[in-house]
């Protein structure tokens, strides 16, 4: 494996977690107990390596600083990659036991906060939805949460009003006169692993492609909310969300690209590009596609029901890029976070020229917006 370009002060470390994983972090700050412990969990396509802006910066504010590779990633090990491994292991509260299995490594027994991007802001959310004693203050970046799967007494099964409308949504995608799909259906399908690991462009420039296409370098227009939930609306997302329904995820990017001038990237090195078309080289992208197939199945959801009515009542906050589709991409979902699912936010910002990749588009406005929350108190 190729040796990381870390920052001096970075570290790498593994440790088994309790929880069938061998976990690799990366960590910054003073490990001492007395230190507050602040873990950053990464989404997909990332790794702990996503974080390297805010390892030191947290740590200088005096912080101890903790992001792992999650179940499916990068150097850590103990999951199965394959398409028919156990989904249980990548249900959502087994994601938070991964994490609470790492801390407890570390010999703590509780986090001064969970920050989490794309993916990991859901489990950084159900991190602090379920073991609110444990992870006391929690920083969604990208992706908003909107609460527990609800449960209907005397209809456990039925699904609600919103569950019904997403689903019609998605269905009638195909029904378009541009028939689509939608990016996480195809994500939990059989054949996503394959088509992006063998990208017909190389793996290292399908990558440089896809996190080009979500940065604000490659947005077309402002992104806004869409009116209501239906096909039609989710049409209007790019084609990295719904996609057409005849090509994968590589394609897409590629044909994106073809009337483009792909210029390099202002916060992507090919160092760090490096490190990416790497990993997921090695390791092929199965690994983070069976959260999506988790995600999507109805069975695991069900399970998750158990917390519905649940709140997240520690301080909370929300960051995102002006120019990042992905906070619109569910209609309603900004509003619902802000409504129901945290009843403690205290602030939602958003940072000026950064789309999806925000804490590394952007990670001075990042740092300063995580260090504003992280000092009030909380």
């Amino acid at each position: 494996m190729m040796t990381l370009p870390l920052e001096p002060g970075v570290r790498a470390c593994y440790s088994d977690n309790g929880n069938g994983l061998r976990i690799h972090w990366l960590e910054a700050g003073d490990p001492r107990p007395e230190t507050p412990m602040i873990v950053l969990l990464h989404g997909f396509p990332e790794l702990a390596f996503s974080w390297r802006h805010q390892l030191n910066a947290l740590a200088q504010a005096g912080f101890y600083v903790v992001a792992p590779d999650q179940r499916g990633y990068g150097r850590t090990t103990g999951w199965i990659a394959e398409a028919d491994t156990d989904l249980g292991t990548f249900r959502m509260d087994n994601l938070v036991r991964d994490v609470l299995g790492l801390v407890q490594a570390l010999g703590r027994t509780s986090v001064h906060a969970v920050v989490g991007h794309d993916f990991g802001a859901h489990v950084a959310a159900w991190c602090a939805l379920i073991r609110p004693d444990v992870f006391r203050s929690l920083a969604m970046l990208a992706t908003p949460f909107t609460g527990p799967p609800p449960f209907r007494l005397g209809a456990p099964d039925a699904p609600d009003l919103r569950s019904r409308q997403l689903a019609e949504a998605l269905a009638g995608l195909s029904a378009l006169e541009r028939p689509r799909k939608h990016y996480q259906l195809y994500y939990s399908g059989p054949d996503a692993n394959a088509e992006m690991h063998a990208a017909r462009q190389g793996l290292h420039e399908f990558l440089r492609g896809y996190y080009y296409l979500k940065s604000a370098q490659g947005a077309d227009e402002r992104p806004e909310p869409l009116p209501d939930l239906t096909a039609q609306s989710l049409a209007r997302l790019p084609t990295y969300y719904v996609m057409d329904a005849d090509v994968g995820m590589s394609e897409t990017v590629a044909r994106s690209l073809a009337q483009r001038e792909l210029r390099p990237s202002p916060w992507l090195s090919d160092e760090a590009l490096c490190v990416y078309s790497q990993e997921f080289g090695r390791t092929g992208f199965q690994g983070g596609l069976l959260w999506y197939r988790a995600a999507t199945s109805r069975e695991l959801q069900q399970g998750l029901q158990l917390y519905a009515g649940l709140t997240i009542d520690v301080p909370s906050c929300f960051i995102a890029g002006e120019q990042d589709w992905g906070v619109h991409m569910l209609p309603g979902a900004l509003d619902a976070m802000h409504r129901d699912a945290c009843s403690r936010l205290v602030s939602s910002r958003f940072i000026a020229d950064a789309g999806h990749w925000v804490q590394q588009e952007k990670p001075e406005a990042v740092n300063a917006a995580l260090l504003d929350f992280l000092n009030r108190g909380c």
